[in-house]
Formats: C-alpha cells, sequence, structure tokens
C-alpha cells in the first residue's frame, strides 16, 4: 500500500522543469498523510496539448458522490481491480496521473512492534507514482474538488519484507505513456504489473514519522542502516 509519503523540492524541482518547463510549485511537506493536498501532473488532452501541474486532494472523490466523504478508503486503487471499480474505471481509462514524490514510508510489521522505513531512489532523484485524479462538483454552491489516487500493485519479491503491496511506480520513459488518453488498457495494465523501476534506498526510521501530525526532516531521520535493493523491470 501507500499510505504515507514525503515531497520536498529537491528533487521535485528538476521533474517539474524537465515536464512542464515550471518551477516546482509546492513546499516540502516530510509527512504526506491522505486527505492531504499536493502537486500532480496530469495527462495530454490531445496530441498537441502539454501535461498540466494541478493541487489535488489525496482521496478520490468520484465526479458521481453525492459528498465528499472518507467513508471508504480511496487514497489507494489495487491495480488488479481497477477496471472494476465504480470509483476508479473511468479515471483509469481517461484521467491518469504521476503523483511526483521524493520517497514514500512503510511500516515492516515485527511481533511487538511496527518499524518505519522510508524507501527513495538510490541516485536521490525523484519517484513517480501512478494515480488517477477525477473532479467533483457541488451543484449548490459550485464547490469544485479534484482529487486523486495512487495506485498499488503486489510488492516485488525484494520489498515484500516491508509489506504485500507497493505503490506503482513509473520509469520515466513510461510517463508519457502513461498520460496519454489514448494508450489502450491493456498496455495500461501492462504498466501496473509489480516492479522496481529504479534502484531503491530503505532506510530505517524514528516513529516520529508515525504521528501524522509530525513533520520536518526529523522524519527521514535514520535509526538504523540502510541497504539498496536493484532495480527489477
Amino acid at each position: 500500500m501507500c499510505g504515507r509519503f514525503n515531497v520536498t523540492s529537491d528533487p521535485l524541482q528538476a521533474v517539474f522543469m524537465d515536464l512542464l518547463d515550471q518551477d516546482y510549485p509546492g513546499s516540502d511537506n516530510f509527512n504526506v498523510a491522505p486527505t492531504s493536498n499536493v502537486w500532480v501532473i496530469r495527462g495530454k488532452l490531445g496530441s498537441n496539448s502539454t501535461y498540466s501541474a494541478i493541487e489535488a486532494r489525496w482521496w478520490l472523490t468520484p465526479n458521481w458522490a453525492k459528498e465528499i466523504s472518507t467513508k471508504y478508503s480511496m487514497f489507494n486503487a489495487r491495480a488488479e481491480t481497477i477496471e472494476k471499480s465504480s470509483a476508479f474505471k473511468m479515471p483509469f481509462r481517461r484521467r491518469r496521473c504521476v503523483v511526483p514524490v521524493s520517497g514514500f514510508y512503510e511500516w515492516q510489521r515485527t511481533e511487538d512492534q511496527k518499524q518505519p522505513h522510508y524507501v527513495k531512489p538510490a541516485e536521490n532523484g525523484a519517484m513517480m507514482l501512478a494515480g488517477l485524479w477525477d473532479e467533483w462538483h457541488n451543484p449548490e454552491d459550485d464547490q469544485v474538488l479534484t482529487s486523486f489516487t495512487i495506485v498499488t500493485c503486489d510488492a516485488a519479491d525484494p520489498i515484500k519484507f516491508l509489506h504485500h503491496r507497493q505503490p506503482v511506480m513509473m520509469r520515466t520513459n513510461d510517463i508519457a505513456t502513461w498520460l496519454n488518453r489514448d494508450t489502450d488498457t491493456e498496455t495500461l495494465q501492462s504498466l501496473v504489473k509489480p516492479r522496481l523501476p529504479y534502484a531503491l534506498e530503505i532506510i530505517p526510521v524514528s516513529k516520529f514519522v508515525s504521528n501524522s501530525k509530525n513533520n520536518g526532516p526529523k522524519c527521514i531521520e535514520p535509526a538504523g542502516n540502510s541497504h539498496q535493493i536493484a532495480a527489477q523491470t
């Protein structure tokens, strides 16, 4: 699963300059939790259009929902059932996005505790996560909410010790395919399989990050020896 992540201008500035030719518009948040607002990059609307960035709420609200609610866990979308879900099937076909992050957190369960780990690219670049977005309108007051969810899949073997699920990570050359509205579903499904498109560094961190109210660089301070995982594509 993916229930917490980290966004910082370094390395996200490079992503926004490369894809959109603009500065990263967000602020540093070392402990992003569901229902927080972050910046995502949306797909092309036509062959001559460019990508666009938008600030969106991390917990998808379907366009057909009667109200904004957290009754159901909509911050992750399972790749295996994405085309069967009433909430996710249309965004999967027509409203895909990527979520640029510095890294994400996962909690390893042991007999007596849950040890948080910080997972980031070993080369210190950004991690691009597959996402879906939607737009909800309130007809009573014209309120518009743009929201998104992160696509997850079974964890690749080298990181199963952390959790049995992982966010879907995009390679650089997958982004254009994922964001193109005309990409066929068979190709899209091939992109949401378990894999590690780049080498990862996994760092044990303190339980400070476990409280979603805590923030700042202390969230990623090492609390043990890190180790690297080779890419698996």
